[in-house]
């Protein structure tokens, strides 16, 4: 039987006392770092990639932790942050290659293919590989519905985009999984 993991007012309250901080940062972590690495891995893909964004995004957190407002939930707030590190991440691997996004998505799509398990008949894998097709901002937004299961209005929060965009971006996205998993 797993301990209760503390809930978040506890784990802030902890934090911002100096007796405590570090054992609280380290709960924090152990509460949230697997769903935050494959909310980066299904950005990333890459297995070293997502954890070194992931690294990054916990070092900024430990940072800011001291100045979040709670304006939001915690888990909303290391949400945006992993998504934004993630983005930056890709940004700066567009901008070292030279390359475009596009590019880079295919470069993705390629890490996926080069997976040892990888098995282009079978459904989840062109799933994935119709999801790697996605423009950047529609392939997060798939990820936190489909996989998170995340309302639209958290991820509103997240992503700092109104309900309506992200249902619209989400439907787009399903259309277009589903033209890809029907052509190849």
């Amino acid at each position: 039987m797993t301990p209760l993991q503390p809930d978040d007012q506890e784990l802030l309250l902890r934090f911002k006392d100096p007796a405590t901080k570090e054992r609280a940062f380290t709960d924090l972590i152990k509460k949230y770092q697997e769903k935050l690495y494959w909310h980066i891995r299904r950005i990333l893909v890459d297995h070293e990639d997502t954890n070194d964004v992931l690294q990054n995004m916990f070092i900024k957190v430990w940072k800011g932790l001291d100045n979040f407002r709670e304006d939001s939930q915690l888990y909303t707030w290391l949400y945006r942050i992993a998504t934004n590190e993630s983005l930056t991440f890709l940004e700066k691997q567009k901008k070292k290659a030279s390359i475009s996004l596009s590019d880079v998505e295919n470069g993705l799509s390629n890490k996926l293919k080069s997976d040892a398990h990888f098995d282009a008949n079978k459904l989840e894998w062109k799933l994935q590989l119709g999801i790697q097709h996605l423009p950047e901002k529609q392939r997060i937004v798939f990820n936190l519905r489909y996989y998170d299961e995340m309302p639209y209005e958290e991820m509103s929060r997240i992503l700092d985009t109104s309900e309506g965009a992200l249902k619209a971006s989400y439907h787009h996205a399903a259309k277009k999984i589903e033209e890809f998993i029907l052509n190849n």
